[in-house]
């Protein structure tokens, strides 16, 4: 344990002073302004990064086709932005239909091309594709990938485009042919295994004085409902909200629904943990421990919270059975910590942590974040929200460190939810 706390002090004072040193100024040489980046086109037949595409350093494994009638339909989102032009040539918007991930990556691209080519514009000549026009593991098929060229169809401009579309974020681009330029993404599941686990916006939380609080509306003091070990072993107490390790107002993200027999319905991210039993809860003796949101299944049972048995007792927690999972997409992400490890989330109990299967020494490495709070009231809140620093920086250190078994696989689960 103390070792652990020295480490994640040590890593708190090295960013710090890196943040000291790199944060002086607005740019080099005492305030003069940095000299804008010059853009290399790529090459004909480049890709980049310079790995395969469906591997994870790129845009990751494909997932399975999406079609109109399948639940994962949701999923895909339609693309209106009047600063694209859409090839549309079967009459059916799909072109105009992607993952929310795609749709920023293209939006953003569509500024650079107006900005380097004025009067010209971004267009898609094939998006997610229901006809079969792809090879078999196609990303097009998930909405994941988009061939795109420039509205004046000027080939030479192509190379430069490839390039405009790396910076613009797409996890994988390739200069496929000279007649497009073919870019595509990471899935959203991955991305949110990535940055951890959240619960959506109207998720309600119980306080100290029983009233019900919004998830997004939560201030750091507040305390909430919590087991007392980051584990569940502990009892319920009332926990101290810190910070949010990830909030995203404006997100559309996919969510696991949890729905028990007492009709307390847990909303979370895949990669989010969980306190659920192994197998069948129907056994007296069944023991609880955490896994992902995303591989919970119906005749598990999770811990909920409800009144104690007698007048003067407080919440107490108990096994209940999930009857159903559901995916739903909804808006808004957030993940809150407290200080203890855990909260009581619309009346079932979830670990504060996500996307690695060792959530004790998860809370150990979350200490010095804890302590700073503690002694400053200073919690490292990004401001407007976002991911904070301090789980990006656990992440890598924790994907350099630790065996790639321990982390959410990146992808979305390979069973049917409804299943």
């Amino acid at each position: 344990m103390r070792l652990s706390v020295l480490l994640g002090i040590l890593i708190v004072c090295t960013l710090l002073l890196a943040t000291v040193t790199e944060g002086c100024g607005p740019g080099r040489g005492h305030g003069k302004r940095r000299p804008p980046k010059k853009l290399t086109p790529l090459a004909y037949k480049q890709f980049s990064p310079n790995v395969a595409e469906k591997t994870l350093g790129a845009s990751g494994r494909h997932e399975g086709k999406i079609t109109r009638n399948s639940e994962r339909f949701k999923e895909l989102t339609p693309n209106y932005n009047p600063d694209i032009i859409f090839k549309d040539e079967e009459n059916t918007a799909a072109d105009r239909l992607m993952t929310q991930r795609c749709k920023d990556k293209l939006n953003s691209l569509a500024i650079s091309v107006m900005n380097m080519w004025p009067g010209v514009k971004l267009r898609v000549t094939e998006g997610w594709d229901e006809d079969g026009h792809h090879s078999e593991d196609s990303l097009h098929y998930e909405g994941r990938a988009v061939d795109i060229t420039t509205s004046d169809r000027d080939r030479i401009k192509y190379a430069m485009l490839a390039r405009l579309a790396v910076e613009a974020g797409f996890d994988w681009v390739y200069y496929e042919s000279k007649a497009h330029v073919h870019c595509s993404v990471k899935s959203e599941h991955s991305v949110a295994a990535k940055t951890g686990g959240c619960f959506p916006g109207r998720s309600l939380v119980t306080l100290e004085d029983g009233s019900r609080k919004e998830v997004q509306d939560l201030q750091p003091g507040n305390r909430i409902l919590a087991s007392s070990e980051s584990n569940a072993s502990g009892e319920l107490v009332y926990s101290e909200f810190i910070t949010f390790l990830d909030r995203q107002p404006e997100a559309r993200k996919q969510f696991y629904v949890l729905g028990t027999a007492t009709g307390a319905n847990l909303t979370l991210t895949a990669a989010h943990l969980v306190f659920a039993t192994q197998g069948n809860c129907s056994a007296g003796s069944a023991v609880t421990r955490t896994m992902y949101a995303s591989d919970v299944r119906p005749g598990q049972c999770v811990l909920t919270a409800g009144p104690g048995a007698g007048t003067d007792q407080g919440p107490q927690v108990r096994l209940s059975p999930v009857v159903w999972v559901r995916v739903q997409v909804d808006t808004g992400a957030y993940a809150p910590l407290t200080q203890h490890g855990s909260l009581v989330v619309n009346g079932v109990l979830a670990s504060c942590y996500a996307a690695m299967d060792q959530p004790q020494i998860a809370h150990w490495a979350f200490e010095p974040l804890r302590l700073m709070y503690g002694w400053t009231g200073w919690s490292g809140s990004p401001q407007g929200g976002g991911l904070h620093w301090y789980p990006w920086v656990l992440h890598r250190i924790g994907t350099l460190l630790l065996d790639p078994g321990h982390f959410h696989p990146w992808g979305v689960a390979t069973h049917d939810p409804e299943r």
